[in-house]
């Protein structure tokens, strides 16, 4: 069962510089061409689906959770999800929906660093 959660957490890390990665890939440019992409969809999605499962498998290893850290990264990243579900048809995303959800990404990352 550790290998199961080692590997969840290593594909967490991966959604987490997929979604990361093409948000900051487009960060200089310009107003008008910044969009969701792939990168952002499919990031948010394996962070969803892994967090979900690292919480079920540290359970059944009888961790020690923090059930409210884990509920409140659960409601960021379905913040994350949800912008970019709403947004992934348009051309072009507004400043403010596009630093949102870099800035939320930044904000998961940063509550499962310094939450302890």
């Amino acid at each position: 069962m550790e290998t199961v959660r080692l590997v969840l957490l290593f594909l967490h890390f991966i959604g987490f510089g997929a979604l990361f990665g093409a948000w900051f890939a487009q960060l200089r440019g310009d107003d008008g061409g910044r969009r969701v992409t792939a990168g952002m969809l499919h990031g948010a999605l394996t962070q969803l689906v892994t967090g979900i499962a690292l919480v079920g498998v540290g359970q059944a290893l009888d961790r020690d959770l923090n059930d409210v850290k884990s509920g409140v990264k659960l409601v960021v990243v379905v913040a994350i999800l949800g912008l970019v579900l709403a947004n992934r048809r348009r051309t072009s995303l507004a400043s403010g929906g596009y630093l949102a959800i870099g800035l939320l990404t930044l904000t998961n990352v940063a509550l499962a660093v310094f939450w302890t």
